[in-house]
């Protein structure tokens, strides 16, 4: 039986992708009995020559997505895991320069952070160890992100964190704003602003010729700016604060150009305690889960492009 392998016009094939998501991988490193542990969430997609795959079915230019779950694992062992970054670059550039077919590669991390636990002192003896260095607690705040995109010659490295929630009971306030007959909202003199931070900046690095960031100290160091920002800006709105996040960042880490910020106003509302013949005098709130004013908005070092997707619930 004869197959037309390509569709009649005007049906044309689009952009397209494949590859294995959610690897999860965790690698131990031992450092005699001190042990380090990196715990990641590796999700590759490959993009290339592969009309024949969508249009006959011929698989000749299609490596298995269970190949890419192996070569994650493999690499764990032969590169070990510095960073996500570093991790997802050696995978990228592997699958690029490996397999003609495949002209980009793009990995996407979750790395979920891990503790050591404290032992006592009394007790340690007791099951025979001085110092317990190998027992850890999985962190409870923020999950760290980093999506690499190779093409063979250009890299894009977008990192971030999301799930993160920080709180000032202070310092902030919301009023002058635009009131129409559906306005309920009582101006705020001092409230609390808390979000749950879903971030992602951009790296200037492009190509192999540059100098490559310490992915680890700009993680901590990004984090801090955006925090102490956070804590030491006086905020008349949720959108002035998020702007001095993404500046301090430019202004302190020269190897980003771009941030993006998703800052949900986690609201908290003063509640009514006069029923009760008592004076709420900002101590009481309800924590409303929602609906919540959501704000976006992407920070720039001045003559860059804006290149960190709109919506980053995919990214």
């Amino acid at each position: 039986m004869t197959v037309n392998s390509r569709p009649a016009r005007p049906v044309m094939l689009g952009q397209n992708q494949y590859g294995k998501a959610e690897n999860r991988v965790v690698k131990i490193t031992r450092d005699g009995a001190t042990h380090h542990i990196k715990d990641l969430n590796v999700s590759v997609a490959l993009s290339g020559d592969m009309e024949e795959v969508h249009y006959s079915g011929s698989n000749a230019n299609v490596l298995p997505t269970d190949t890419t779950k192996n070569t994650v694992y493999a690499f764990a062992k032969e590169h070990g895991i510095e960073s996500a970054e570093q991790f997802g670059i050696h995978l990228a550039r592997h699958f690029v320069t490996s397999q003609e077919p495949i002209k980009q590669a793009r990995i996407r991390i979750e790395e979920y952070a891990w503790e050591r636990i404290e032992a006592s002192d009394a007790n340690s003896r007791f099951i025979g160890a001085d110092e317990v260095k190998h027992s850890f607690v999985r962190k409870g705040q923020e999950t760290r992100l980093t999506q690499i995109t190779y093409d063979g010659e250009c890299w894009e490295v977008v990192s971030g964190l999301k799930d993160l929630v920080v709180m000032n009971s202070t310092n902030s306030e919301f009023w002058g704003y635009v009131k129409d007959k559906y306005t309920t909202l009582k101006e705020a003199y001092d409230r609390i602003l808390a979000t749950e931070v879903s971030g992602r900046w951009r790296f200037n690095w492009t190509d192999d010729e540059q100098r490559m960031p310490h992915w680890e100290k700009s993680y901590e160091q990004v984090r801090k700016h955006m925090l102490q920002a956070f804590a030491e800006t006086y905020s008349l709105s949720l959108q002035q604060t998020l702007y001095q996040m993404g500046s301090r960042i430019i202004n302190n880490r020269s190897e980003i150009d771009e941030v993006r910020f998703s800052l949900p106003n986690k609201h908290h509302f003063l509640v009514d305690l006069e029923p009760f013949g008592l004076k709420n005098d900002n101590e009481v709130y309800y924590a409303a889960d929602r609906p919540y004013g959501l704000i976006e908005a992407t920070v720039l070092r001045d003559g860059c492009e804006a290149k960190i997707p709109v919506d980053l619930t995919n990214l």
